[in-house]
């Protein structure tokens, strides 16, 4: 394993085991919108499907999923995440309908054209794109589909945070950038990212106050106003929510 994955392990490692995260779970009091897109995105394709999971731990979308009917294959670096997630799903039954596996997302030990879908939180910023992209692309079937929700790294007042918080994130994690997505169209004719949380940060000050969220669904609908009418400032998001289809067997240009 090289140095970065292993940094990558030890460091999800303690953080499942220490609940590292914690500190920052506040912050995303804001995000339901985006959580409500993504579970959306999953059960309209879950009921008969074959799914991989990126990124996998105990409070992952598998669960769902398999009560939603799909047949899930859940992978993570890892070893705590995968313990967690199994004892989990051993103690909701779900053990038929679930396999968590300890597995590098950039090199899968699956065959090509293996899955219906595709999906992960907070994942992919995680990896080298590249290599992760053509993994997606290669166990897809050809009418696949890949859905993620991570986070944007182009908001100067979020990366400021980001430099104060070391401790709760690897060193190699980069929040994806606009030429990500370009990236991704590469190894998919089919590239849709929908954009979330920019004006509604400025709630999170207030999520003790008993309307909340009438407030946050107010900054969400400014948001998606702003979003539509002004395209270059969806950069500035706090998170995206990304749609891969039509993987490619090969690059443009390639044979």
């Amino acid at each position: 394993m090289n140095s970065r994955l292993e940094r990558e392990r030890e460091f999800h490692d303690r953080a499942y085991a220490h609940d590292l995260r914690a500190p920052a779970r506040r912050f995303y009091a804001v995000t339901g919108v985006l959580a409500k897109w993504y579970r959306g995105s999953l059960s309209d394709h879950a009921p008969g499907a074959r799914v991989l999971e990126y990124g996998c731990g105990p409070g992952s979308r598998a669960f769902d999923l398999a009560r939603s009917g799909a047949r899930v294959v859940g992978i993570d670096l890892s070893p705590v995440a995968i313990e967690q997630a199994t004892e989990r799903g051993r103690a909701e039954g779900l053990e038929d309908e679930l396999e968590f596996r300890v597995m590098n997302a950039e090199e899968l030990e699956f065959p090509d054209a293996s899955f219906d879908m595709v999906c992960g939180s907070g994942i992919l910023h995680h990896l080298e794109l590249s290599r992760a992209y053509a993994e997606i692309a290669r166990v897809l079937k050809p009418d696949g589909i890949g859905v993620f929700e991570e986070p944007l790294g182009h908001n100067p007042a979020i990366n400021a945070y980001r430099k104060r918080t070391p401790e709760i994130r690897t060193v190699d994690e980069h929040p994806l950038v606009m030429s990500d997505f370009v990236l991704a169209e590469r190894f998919f004719g089919e590239v849709d990212t929908r954009f979330f949380t920019l004006s509604s940060l400025a709630a999170i000050p207030l999520r003790e106050l008993p309307g909340f969220q009438r407030i946050v669904d107010g900054l969400d609908s400014f948001d998606r106003w702003l979003f539509r009418v002004a395209p270059p400032v969806r950069r500035y998001a706090w998170m995206v929510g990304i749609t891969l289809g039509a993987p490619r067997l090969s690059e443009p240009g390639t044979s």
